[in-house]
C-alpha cells in the first residue's frame, strides 16, 4: 500500500516515512481496538447491530477506503498482458484452491485435536481466499499491481462457486473418510457473493472509474502524478480504521483467554509462512521475476479473514470460539505479511538481483 509520499512517477516506487513505520501505526491499532474493547464493552454491540445483510457497515466502510486507493493506482490497460501469463494464474489457483485449504486443514488438526471450535474457525480462515488485504502487501513490496488485480479477481470468482463446497467438504466429507470429528457448515452462495461484491466489486469499480475519468480529462501524468499522491494516504488510513474495529469486537475474549489465542495463533503463523515461502519460491523456479513472484506469494498466503469472520459469526455465533479464530486470523495475518513484505525487498536483492524500488510498474 504505497501511500500519499510514494512517488508514482518514473516507474518507481519507494516506501515513504509513513509506509516505513507501518508496523508501528499496525501494533498501536491493535492496542486501541484490544484497550476499546476491553474497557467500553457497549462498543461491541453497538458494532454488531450496524450491520446490514450480515456485512458491518463501520468495517465495510473502512475496507472500502483500504482498498480504493491501491485498485485506483492499478494501470487497466496493461491487465490482459497479465492474463496471457499462464504459468501465473495456473501457479495461483492451484496455491489458493487445492494446496491451501489442504494445508489449514493439516495444520489445524496437527494442533488443535482437542479444541474442535478453533479448530473449525481456522479451517474456515483457510478457505476464504484473500480478496482484500493481499493489494496491501503486494504494493508495499512492489509486487505487480495488475497481476494482483487480475488474481483477486479470479479468486472472487472461485470464491462464490467453491467456497460453500469447500466448506462441506474439509468439515465434513474428508474427516468422514479419515474417521475425525465432523462439523456442517450453513453458508449461502448469496452470502459469499455479497461479501465479494462488497469489499472487492465496489472499491475495484471505483478505481477502475476513477482512473478513466481522470487520464481522459487531466491526462495520465497529472492522475499519478497530482491525484494519486493526493488519495493514497487513505489506504493507510483505512487499514488502521479497520484494524481498530475488528479487534475491539473481541478485545475481550483475546485478552481473557491469552492462551487460546496463543494456541491458534501458532498454526496460522506457520500457514502464513509456509504459504508465502512457497508461493516464492514457485514463482522464482518458473521465472517469474521478481513482481510476479511476490504477487504470487502474498495471494497464496493471504486469507479474506472478512469472509471468514462473517460466515464464522452467522453460523456459529458472535461469542462463538468459530469467530474467535477468524479474529486471530487478522492479529496474526498482519503483523506476520507486514514482516514478510520486509523479506521480500530484502529476497529482491539477494535472491532475484534486482532493485523492487526500480522496477517498471508495467507488468514483468
Amino acid at each position: 500500500m504505497s501511500t500519499a509520499t510514494v512517488p508514482v512517477v518514473a516507474g518507481a516506487r519507494r516506501l515513504s516515512t509513513l509506509d516505513r513505520w507501518l508496523p508501528v501505526w499496525i501494533g498501536l491499532a491493535m492496542i486501541a481496538g484490544l484497550l476499546l474493547g476491553r474497557f467500553i464493552p457497549a462498543l461491541a454491540d453497538v458494532l454488531t447491530r450496524m450491520e446490514v445483510a450480515g456485512i458491518s457497515v463501520p468495517i465495510g466502510l473502512g475496507l472500502l477506503v483500504m482498498m480504493y486507493p491501491v485498485l485506483a493506482k492499478v494501470r487497466y490497460d496493461k491487465v490482459a498482458a497479465v492474463t496471457g501469463d499462464k504459468k501465473l494464474l495456473v501457479s495461483s489457483l492451484l496455491l489458493n484452491w487445492l494446496v491451501g485449504p489442504a494445508v489449514m486443514f493439516a495444520l489445524a488438526w496437527v494442533f488443535l485435536p482437542d479444541l474442535p471450535e478453533y479448530r473449525t474457525g481456522l479451517i474456515i480462515v483457510g478457505l476464504a481466499r484473500c480478496i482484500a488485504m493481499v493489494v496491501i502487501w503486494n504494493d508495499l513490496a512492489c509486487g505487480d499491481r495488475e497481476a494482483t488485480a487480475v488474481l483477486v479477481a479470479i479468486n472472487s470468482i472461485f470464491q462464490v462457486v467453491a467456497f460453500s463446497f469447500l466448506g462441506w467438504f474439509y468439515l465434513t466429507v474428508l474427516p468422514g473418510w479419515l474417521g475425525l470429528d465432523t462439523q456442517g457448515l450453513d453458508v449461502s452462495v448469496a452470502k459469499i457473493a455479497l461479501n465479494v461484491l462488497v469489499f472487492l466489486g465496489i472499491p475495484l469499480i471505483a478505481g477502475f472509474t476513477s482512473r478513466w475519468i481522470g487520464e481522459h480529462r487531466r491526462g495520465r501524468a497529472w492522475y499519478e502524478e497530482t491525484f494519486l499522491p493526493r488519495v493514497g494516504p487513505w489506504a493507510l488510513y483505512g487499514l488502521l480504521f479497520t484494524i481498530v474495529l475488528l479487534f475491539a469486537l473481541q478485545g475481550d475474549q483475546i485478552i481473557r483467554q491469552p492462551l487460546d489465542v496463543a494456541r491458534i495463533a501458532l498454526p496460522l503463523l506457520v500457514y502464513f509462512a509456509l504459504m508465502w515461502f512457497t508461493g516464492l519460491g514457485l514463482g522464482k523456479t518458473l521465472g517469474l521475476g521478481y513482481a510476479r513472484s511476490t504477487t504470487l506469494a502474498f495471494t497464496a498466503a493471504g486469507n479474506n479473514f472478512e469472509l471468514a469472520i462473517a460466515v464464522a459469526i452467522g453460523t456459529f455465533g458472535a461469542t462463538s470460539g468459530q469467530a474467535l479464530a477468524g479474529v486471530v486470523g487478522p492479529l496474526m495475518e498482519v503483523p506476520v505479511l507486514v514482516a514478510l513484505v520486509y523479506v521480500s525487498l530484502w529476497i529482491a536483492r539477494r535472491w532475484f538481483h534486482t532493485d523492487p524500488y526500480q522496477l517498471e510498474m508495467s507488468p514483468q
